[in-house]
């Protein structure tokens, strides 16, 4: 049996969102007061984010000071700021699963969510801004338009669209370009380095994931070009959005038929070698293991699971087996990385800081702590300024560090970050951007 303190790696239990007893509104109840009981007996999670102050604040303040006399109608402020981090589960709760208390606090926060969505309580505006693929096909005809009335400095548009919409005015948001980076590759060729080490020996399907494709195609075209630099052959993969905006809204069929649509088209690729590159930390997570406890019976899932990597971990991978071509130069400049939450718990390692080590006399420091953002919970209204609050040992530790860089798998994240602070980086990058600025391989 495991107890308090097991080095023990975490395990997580199937969603069974199909069984009529997740949804019963009594048991979930009952649930959920089962885990807040522990929580108020442990308190370990105390700093991790809003939700566990708020939990323990709402149990300190009531007359019995016991979760048992608290109404259920006071739970949700406590739902509303959990932003599916699962840094509670991967870093500091011991009583997760194989421990016999058998907590996770994320997914019971999903739980709770899919009840609200069953019963037609999901807020519309991060419903609508959960529609990824919609939205950034439609913004990329118009994108010089929703950039400018986006960007934060249009103050009486973003008074507008906070007043209409939600949106809260103080929010960076992503702007979108007419040219996506599935198109930018098919548009522009690259020629794999015939003289890498790992030459002939790999080939990597670039997931191009929703934000890459429509948000950020640079970070695409960058990791295209290193993979290629390093050896391997890549070819770009978009069969859909891999259903994480989905997941935060607790839409859970919605995540399964993308899961299913997304899988079966990438295993096509699986079958002609290639590897499942993932491009943004939550779409690794997603394929990596929330499919597969949302879809465990479906084939398809469980072998993009066994055959996707982060970008970062291939890059590691391809060094430490087959090795990398001379030519990395110094940035002395230095970088700040972020070492996002979906990124840790993959449970792969700081792969993106081990990567980034590998460029001589480049200081690289790292930040292993949640930035708040949390995907739409950083943008509307009533969290902004949660997302901000919890960030801020984030953005001191980056102002501190004063680098010319600063780096996150996470894109919101990074982005949030340099929002925030005053540090010589004012532009978020992907970690492998840095590399390709290393070999040479950026154009600026």
């Amino acid at each position: 049996m495991t107890g308090e303190g097991s080095l023990e790696a975490p395990t997580r239990e199937i969603i069974k969102w199909n069984d009529p007893a997740f949804a019963d509104e009594a048991k979930l109840d009952a649930e959920m007061r089962r885990v807040f009981d522990v929580c108020h007996g442990c308190r370990r999670c105390f700093n991790l984010c809003d939700s566990f102050p708020r939990l323990f604040d709402l149990i300190d303040s009531s007359l019995e000071e016991d979760v048992e006399h608290l109404k259920s109608e006071d739970f949700k402020p406590i739902v509303e700021a959990c932003t599916l981090c699962d840094m509670c589960f991967m870093t500091k709760c011991p009583y997760v699963p194989p421990h016999p208390f058998m907590l996770d606090f994320p997914h019971l926060m999903l739980r709770h969510r899919f009840v609200e969505a069953k019963k037609g309580q999901t807020e519309v505006v991060q419903q609508q801004l959960a529609e990824m693929d919609r939205n950034g096909r439609l913004a990329r005809f118009v994108s010089p338009i929703v950039n400018w009335a986006s960007d934060t400095g249009n103050k009486p548009m973003r008074a507008l669209m906070e007043s209409t919409t939600g949106i809260d005015a103080k929010a960076t948001l992503p702007k979108f370009h007419a040219r996506t980076f599935v198109s930018a590759d098919k548009q522009t060729h690259n020629e794999v380095n015939s003289a890498a080490p790992a030459f002939g020996k790999r080939k990597a399907a670039l997931y191009a994931t929703c934000f890459v494709n429509y948000n950020k195609p640079d970070t695409g075209m960058d990791a295209r070009a290193v993979l290629n630099h390093i050896g391997v052959e890549t070819k770009v993969a978009y069969p859909g959005c891999c259903g994480m905006p989905f997941l935060e809204q607790a839409e859970l069929s919605r995540v399964a038929d993308n899961a299913a649509k997304v899988s079966k088209e990438l295993c096509k690729l699986i079958d002609q070698g290639y590897d499942i590159v993932a491009l943004t930390a939550s779409c690794g997570l997603m394929l990596k293991f929330e499919w597969a406890l949302i879809c465990p019976d479906n084939p398809d899932v469980k072998r993009v699971q066994e055959n996707t990597f982060d970008i970062d971990e291939y890059v590691v991978d391809v060094a430490k087996k087959e090795g990398l071509p001379g030519g990395l130069t110094a940035l002395p400049e230095g970088v700040t990385v972020h070492l996002a939450c979906h990124a840790r718990a993959q449970n792969m390692g700081p792969k993106a800081a081990e990567m980034l080590k590998m460029i001589p006399g480049t200081p690289v420091d790292v930040i292993e702590r949640c930035s708040g953002h949390g995907g739409t919970f950083g943008v509307v209204k009533p969290t902004h300024d949660v997302a901000v609050k919890v960030g801020r040992p984030v953005f001191r530790s980056a102002n501190n560090q004063a680098r010319g860089h600063i780096v996150s798998d996470c894109p919101l994240a990074a982005q949030h970050i340099v929002a925030h602070t005053e540090t010589p980086a004012r532009t978020p990058e992907h970690p492998i951007q840095i590399m390709a600025r290393a070999y040479g391989l950026k154009s600026e």
